[in-house]
């Protein structure tokens, strides 16, 4: 006889049988961290709740947490404004130093401001990012000059006119030779210059308005400066009738011109017949005097009375306007038969 012994169809607990190398599958136990996660999804997953009273512990539980959040960031926010005083402190202290480097290296106010002005802006650059990370502690140098970079860009899009008057106020102010007081024209603006910023300049007219310019429209177009130097040349165009000597009244006119306070004497006066006009010989008179509106004014007034009373003294004509009227037939006259 023989005898057969039957082993179980499922084996022990923690058992696998019929798989070679495996005896033995140990079971992982689950950690406390991610089982407290899924009982808290557990418990978001149920049915919002239905009561008044349910509904205000969790509003009054997400206020608790913000509030806790707040508190918790106040050393930040703390650390934060100290840092940006630091900046403050930095900004201004190197802005003196850099002003007295400006002095000793160039003259012009302008480019001394410039320098001041972009040293001060890449310190509170540097200062901003620098309270960005204090005030944020998870953000890193590379995610904020990344983040810089995708924000300069819509700033750049979104405010085209305003960059592009920054940039040309900079050159303007590294480059162009007129400074705060210099009189300047460009297209229809003329007058005096009364501060040259980054993004506008403002300029006085001779007739009193102020007119607030940006710096592009400066760039683009071609400008007057008018008190480059110390002096400018001027002319005007004197008349004499066709019956005068005209040799004598150039050397009249030169004379005249001569004698005038205004007129410098370290230019030429260049005085010539410049074209036959219709009721007189057009003469030429040029001279040098200031460069400043008023002067300029001033001497011209002070030339063409010269001038006028020279040729009057000398009984030198300077003629009306002539008109000869010519008809193709003869005109009669027709008087009044009352008349003899």
């Amino acid at each position: 006889m023989f005898s057969i012994s039957l082993s179980p169809i499922f084996p022990a607990p923690g058992v696998v049988s019929g798989l070679p190398g495996l005896d033995r599958v140990q079971t992982l136990p689950t950690a406390p961290e991610k089982a407290k996660e899924l009982a808290d999804a557990l418990e978001l997953a149920k049915v919002p709740p239905s009561s008044f009273s349910n509904v205000v512990e969790t509003v009054s539980a997400s206020l608790v947490n913000i509030w806790d959040g707040f508190l918790g960031h106040i050393p930040f926010f703390i650390a934060s404004v100290l840092m940006l005083l630091l900046t403050w402190v930095i900004a201004t202290i190197a802005g003196k130093f850099t002003r007295r480097f400006a002095k000793k290296t160039t003259q012009r106010p302008s480019l001394q401001d410039l320098l001041v002005r972009l040293t001060k802006i890449f310190i509170w650059l540097l200062g901003l990012l620098f309270t960005a990370m204090v005030l944020f502690p998870g953000l890193t140098p590379a995610k904020a000059l990344g983040g810089l970079g995708l924000l300069s860009v819509a700033v750049g899009l979104a405010f085209k006119d305003m960059f592009e008057n920054f940039f040309a106020g900079i050159l303007i102010l590294w480059r162009f030779p007129f400074e705060a007081g210099d009189v300047i024209k460009c297209e229809n603006v003329h007058g005096r210059v009364e501060a040259v910023e980054v993004r506008n300049t403002t300029i006085r007219r001779t007739t009193g308005e102020l007119v607030i310019v940006p710096n592009l429209f400066l760039f683009k177009n071609p400008c007057e400066i008018l008190t480059d130097r110390n002096k400018r040349r001027i002319t005007i165009i004197a008349g004499v009738a066709y019956g005068e000597d005209l040799s004598a009244a150039v050397d009249i006119i030169e004379q005249a011109v001569s004698g005038c306070k205004t007129v410098r004497d370290d230019e030429p006066i260049q005085i010539f017949p410049q074209g036959f006009g219709d009721s007189s010989i057009d003469i030429e008179v040029t001279w040098w005097a200031g460069s400043t509106p008023l002067e300029e004014r001033r001497s011209r007034g002070e030339v063409v009375t010269a001038v006028k009373k020279a040729l009057d003294d000398a009984g030198i004509e300077i003629p009306f306007p002539y008109r000869t009227l010519t008809f193709k037939e003869p005109l009669p006259i027709v008087g009044d038969p009352g008349c003899e």
